[in-house]
């Protein structure tokens, strides 16, 4: 992994019907995550988001 992707752990990840969390973006700060969520949720409310921390590692 480079080192610019493994800078930006924190992400935002949308659950879909198959019980399956798909990764919508990416940040550096937590509080970029925060902020972003919050204006997501004001914009599709019927959507269930949630900020996670990203450790994948592509081998």
């Amino acid at each position: 992994m480079s080192y610019r992707k493994r800078l930006n752990n924190w992400a935002i990840a949308r659950l879909l019907d198959s019980n399956q969390w798909v990764i919508i973006a990416r940040f550096r700060i937590r509080s970029d995550a925060d902020g972003h969520l919050l204006f997501l949720r004001r914009t599709m409310p019927d959507i269930q988001l949630k900020v996670v921390f990203d450790v994948t590692e592509d081998a």
